[in-house]
């Protein structure tokens, strides 16, 4: 009998670690806050890892090697070892893996929402408040060996948007935001002016006149049998700034979910009818905006000033064959607003990190490198590229890059003039973004608002009623797809710190098989034991 109560609780207590080992495991290596030694002992070699994001984007990649070029020359002590990643969810998981391992890398192209996960239960990404200020090594530090730009020459809305529970806990490295690419010869061809602001009302407008069609079924603005005038790139942004817009729920900084409400409901219902007419549809659904919009097929496009060199007749990048581009005046324009007087539009873009490791002069060696990527050269080159906008006043008022934003329009390539013109909307309306609220969660938060429109438009293409009934349960399908039901109740501890929130998959297998491990190794142990004490009793006896 005290054998069988001894495995039974034996085995009790395996369950009940293992159930501990997944609450705590994500996010929970015992360390402190990170504290910034007081010299950088250059006598030693350093290896770090760098987890960047590149769309095989050559130019990007030559940019990020560049920049490890320099930055080894000027501490050949640091060796940076660079891994690309296709896309931020695959960097996002990796790194939730790896924390359960302690293998994150040094430094890692992230985002806010990521880093809220990251840092549950723990300081595994380090605390960068003091690191930013710091006399010798911070931003603008005496003893950093390069120009380093200073706090206060970080764009101050970008910096704001890498704080996590009140704290830093990454620098900004490119912002973009949304812009809507528009057609303006179909336009004007239609019968109507742009107006200084576009607002939704406007682009159904448009849309809707614009699907007339002529006796042998083309449509009469562009003479082809295909046309979807408005196609959204991000429907996760499209819901989170309309609803910013309308002022409704969305949720706040502790976790508490407000998205599910009558404007929501509103919101949906006005999409859905304008996909009945055949006027909207999505990435995920149709393809890429720049696809259709090149080729004439496509009058509003929404996608990020990020992938400006895609948008238009002249466009560098094309993903179509070049006899079937369409000719047509290009305009770059501020997201469709729903009060223009008062425009709200999201700021978006990769930020950086680091993770806390054991040797805190290795840690040091990440953040000089993560300060070098703010380096006006670093800044210029990779804004360069796309329409992205560089995040520090030093580098966007440096004679080198005001050179190149008056250069617009004087090629197809480098001085293209949607690229440019993507980067200046962005500049010029930096006090009219926002980002929405971090939390451990957020970041599935943010992909239950766009499933809501993807799922609304596959149902009324597939001409099923969308009605209260629907929506009801599209509410309560995508909360509990999302586990939205969860972080509602668990989004915070209430002190601000974020609490245990949903992992992705691949860690929870991850998890679970480790602890399974466990528990198998320790039922073997004992029973080990077991049988060795029931043949000593027999041999006693």
């Amino acid at each position: 009998m005290k054998t069988k109560r001894l495995i039974s609780g034996f085995l009790c207590a395996m369950m009940l670690s293992g159930i501990v080992f997944l609450s705590g495991c994500h996010g929970s290596r015992d360390r402190s806050a990170f504290e910034a030694p007081s010299d950088f002992d250059i006598s030693r070699n350093y290896e770090i890892t760098f987890w960047a994001k590149n769309d095989t984007n050559k130019t990007q990649t030559k940019i990020y090697q560049e920049a490890i070029a320099g930055f080894e020359k000027l501490y050949p002590n640091i060796t940076v070892n660079m891994r690309l990643y296709t896309d931020y969810s695959k960097i996002y998981n990796d790194v939730i893996t790896n924390i359960a391992t302690d293998t994150t890398p040094n430094v890692c192209i992230t985002y806010p929402d990521h880093i809220a996960t990251y840092i549950t239960g723990s300081e595994v990404v380090v605390p960068l408040d003091s690191l930013i200020t710091d006399k010798k090594f911070g931003l603008g530090g005496s003893e950093v060996g390069f120009d380093s730009p200073s706090a206060d020459e970080v764009v101050p809305e970008f910096l704001s948007e890498c704080k996590v529970n009140g704290h830093y806990y990454a620098l900004p490295y490119m912002r973009s935001t949304e812009a809507c690419y528009v057609n303006k010869t179909y336009v004007e061809a239609l019968g109507y002016e742009l107006p200084e602001v576009l607002t939704w009302d406007y682009i159904w407008e448009v849309s809707e006149a614009a699907m007339a069609k002529n006796p042998d079924g083309t449509y009469k603005i562009n003479g082809q049998k295909v046309l979807i005038p408005f196609i959204y790139k991000s429907t996760d942004n499209m819901m989170i700034q309309m609803l910013k817009q309308k002022d409704a729920g969305y949720s706040d900084s502790t976790g508490q979910i407000g998205i599910f409400n009558d404007t929501t409901k509103e919101l949906l219902n006005t999409i859905a009818g304008h996909v009945k007419n055949g006027v909207f549809s999505t990435f995920k659904i149709s393809s890429y905006p720049a696809n259709f919009f090149n080729a004439g097929q496509c009058i509003f496009g929404i996608d990020s000033t990020a992938g400006a060199t895609w948008m238009g007749s002249d466009a560098p990048l094309l993903d179509i064959s070049e006899e079937n581009v369409v000719e047509f005046e290009t305009e770059v324009m501020m997201v469709p607003q729903f009060d223009p007087e008062n425009p709200k539009m999201i700021s978006q873009g990769p930020s950086v990190c680091i993770f806390n490791k054991q040797d805190p002069q290795e840690v040091l060696a990440s953040w000089l490198f993560m300060q070098y990527l703010l380096t006006d050269d670093v800044q210029i080159s990779y804004s360069e590229t796309e329409g992205y906008v560089p995040v520090t006043l030093k580098a966007q008022n440096s004679e080198k890059y005001q050179e190149y934003l008056s250069r617009e329009g004087e090629d197809t390539n480098e001085h293209y003039d949607v690229k440019i013109k993507a980067a200046k909307l962005l500049m010029s309306n930096t006090e009219n973004t926002f980002t929405t609220p971090v939390f451990n969660g957020s970041a599935s938060l943010r992909d239950a608002a766009g499933q809501m429109i993807e799922n609304v438009t596959k149902s009324v293409r597939r001409k099923e009623t969308v009605d209260d009934a629907y929506m009801s349960k599209l509410f309560s399908d995508v909360s509990s797809l999302y586990r939205l039901d969860r972080l509602t109740l668990s989004g915070s501890s209430g002190d601000g710190k974020a609490v245990l929130g949903p992992l992705p998959g691949t860690a929870v297998t991850l998890l679970l098989s480790l602890a399974s491990v466990w528990l198998v190794i320790g039922v073997y142990i004992i029973l080990k034991i077991v049988r060795k004490k029931t043949k000593n009793n027999k041999n006693q006896s």
